[in-house]
């Protein structure tokens, strides 16, 4: 790596720990209730919005109670999001009067944004109309990531209260993460967005006239708009022509959009090619403010955590040990794209951009961006649970491409998801003081409360669940002949494919390799499943250990208390995270990323 791609890297992260702590102490406020300026704004919209909905801001819930409404109202959004897709040929901003959406390919992306995983199994330019995009898609980016603040809070308020059997109201909270944090961030994002050249129109797509018909493939399609496939498993085509053409598929409301996908680590793109797109992502700097608000709420999360504890070093430590582990990827994923294919050097071609620029792997990536810039995106994409992509996945080297698969399948807990990825990193920071204290034979805590069999259940079903999900769903897929029909590249990297789709759904990422046709019955049902499961079925344990926290008395600290604030700590998190991720998928990997990077070395 030359001066110029560590410089980038490191003013990245620069800006986004300089930028945390400050964030953090203002979400903290916003829960604590605190006087803030959004306070003064918008309390009388919060007020209104309690009494028009009946909720009784001031009664504590239970966690079964704060489970409940959480489940209801995310499966009331899910129902509006499908209702919306199955019936958009029939309401209103639908200027280019696309169809309603087969019913699996809509149950599916219902799914997905309800989940906050955002796996796209359409183009949204040519699938989505802009009432489906705005009031579907788009407020559940907004209620998604707010769902999982909320359960973040909740587990927060497990170790700050004692003796209680109460731990928060769930509308409360949602209402708060929408109005005083999500709403404000996307609104200043969304503004710089479109001056730097982000659409933002309810305008039709926008067409020219061609001096000639031009005579193009496309994929055929059938009725319910599924990709149809040969004998083989292999996609036919139509031959279309055209006197005009649109240009770049589409306009729209982009803007409002990919800024809360990016600071609600959502990920779905308004057009298909996601961030490449330059609708989406027109210059260097939209790149930079697009990148820099993946991480930056779950960064500043880890400060929130620190602050509503009591004690601002057990933030930082979480907060160091998901940098390291970052930053060591990071440094993996770069040389592996700036070190080209061995197999286009050995013919011969000259993979270097230029005489004053690095040569490497520019498949699938764009120009304006570079290799520095995509594998950082790529790498902070799937450390969060965000998964929108300014490269293709699918056309990085073996290496490139397993960091950020393997990241996912960590379980998504370096950053993170809004809430999910720190309360994800609680759990795990639960399993390391467990561990430490059956090495000296003592009860472990944990900021002032006893790990008992109890939470380590709870932790044990977060951690096995995503693995189950994964793992067994490739098994499936790869087993059958529905799953095999949809892999166009056989071999090591048609597994990938699979695996890599399935650690996405199964970890709430939403990032694909792209080379697999998952448009298909078979495909939407299983990755809607995984998506739903590792969802809910994550988020109850926690609200689960929350509860069992909140109940339990202080434990002062004593002279065999671990101490969760030493870097010794941080290396022994670090070390728990990374054995559960290697010990879970390594064999998984070795028979897709690791047996291709061998495969292309002995060809090379």
């Amino acid at each position: 790596m030359n001066e110029a791609g560590f410089l980038q890297i490191l003013i990245y992260l620069s800006v986004l720990l300089l930028l945390s702590k400050p964030l953090g102490v203002y979400m903290a406020r916003v829960y604590q209730d605190e006087s803030i300026v959004a306070n003064t704004w918008f309390a009388g919209l919060e007020r209104g919005l309690y009494r028009l909905c009946g909720i009784q801001d001031k009664q504590d819930m239970r966690w079964q109670q704060y489970a409940a409404a959480l489940l209801i109202f995310n499966l009331l959004g899910l129902l509006v999001v499908y209702t919306l897709q199955t019936c958009q040929d029939l309401l209103p901003l639908n200027p280019q009067a696309l169809p309603a959406l087969a019913s699996d390919s809509a149950l599916n992306t219902a799914i997905s944004f309800a989940t906050n995983t955002n796996w796209q199994g359409y183009a949204g330019e040519a699938s989505m109309s802009y009432l489906t995009q705005m009031l579907g898609l788009t407020v559940q980016n907004f209620l998604s990531a707010a769902s999982g603040m909320a359960v973040l809070v909740a587990l927060i308020r497990g170790f700050s209260r004692r003796n209680t059997n109460s731990i928060g109201n769930f509308w409360v909270d949602m209402t708060r993460s929408t109005l005083y944090i999500l709403l404000p961030l996307s609104l200043l994002l969304a503004v710089a967005l479109v001056g730097q050249g982000v659409v933002q129109t309810f305008d039709r797509y926008a067409t020219v006239k061609l001096p000639e018909p031009l005579t193009y493939a496309t994929p055929a399609v059938d009725a319910a708009g599924h990709t149809v496939l040969d004998a083989q498993g292999q996609p036919l085509t139509q031959t279309q022509q055209s006197q005009e053409q649109t240009l770049a598929l589409a306009l729209g409301p982009a803007a409002s959009q990919i800024a809360i996908k990016q600071l609600g680590t959502n990920g779905g793109g308004f057009f298909n090619a996601n961030s490449a797109h330059p609708y989406e992502n027109p210059t260097p700097l939209s790149n930079f403010l697009e990148m820099l608000a993946i991480l930056l709420i779950p960064a500043a999360l880890c400060h929130t955590f620190g602050f509503l504890v009591g004690d601002s070093r057990q933030g930082w430590t979480l907060l160091a040990a998901m940098t390291l582990v970052f930053v060591a990827l990071v440094f993996v994923t770069v040389p592996a794209e700036q070190q080209g294919n061995p197999a286009l050097t050995s013919l011969g071609v000259d993979q270097a951009a230029s005489n004053q620029q690095p040569g490497g792997n520019m498949e699938g990536k764009e120009a304006r961006f570079g290799i520095v810039n995509s594998a950082l995106w790529a790498v902070a994409t799937t450390a969060a649970s965000n998964g929108s992509v300014n490269a293709m996945h699918d056309s990085f080297t073996p290496i490139g491409g397993m960091i950020p698969m393997w990241l996912i399948q960590l379980g998504e807990v370096i950053f993170g998801g809004v809430g999910s990825g720190l309360y994800g990193m609680i759990v795990f920071a639960l399993v390391a003081v467990f561990i430490a204290g059956l090495m000296i034979g003592r009860t472990p805590e944990y900021l002032g409360k006893k790990i008992e069999a109890f939470e380590m259940q709870m932790a044990a079903v977060i951690i096995l669940i995503p693995p189950l999900l994964v793992l067994g769903g490739t098994a499936l897929a790869v087993m059958t002949e529905a799953g095999k029909a949809g892999i166009l590249n056989p071999g090591a990297h048609g597994f990938s494919e699979v695996l890599y789709a399935l650690s996405s759904a199964g970890n709430n990422n939403g990032s694909a390799f792209a080379g697999l046709s998952a448009n298909v019955p078979f495909y939407n049902y299983l990755l809607g499943l995984a998506m739903l499961v590792s969802r809910y079925g994550l988020m109850l344990p926690v609200l689960a250990i929350a509860g069992s926290l909140a109940a339990k008395k202080h434990i002062p600290v004593g002279p065999g208390t671990l101490p969760t604030h030493t870097p010794l700590f941080a290396v022994l998190l670090i070390i728990t995270v990374l054995m559960v991720g290697a010990l879970t998928f390594v064999p998984a990997l070795a028979l897709g990323p690791i047996v291709e990077q061998l495969q292309m070395l002995a060809h090379s």
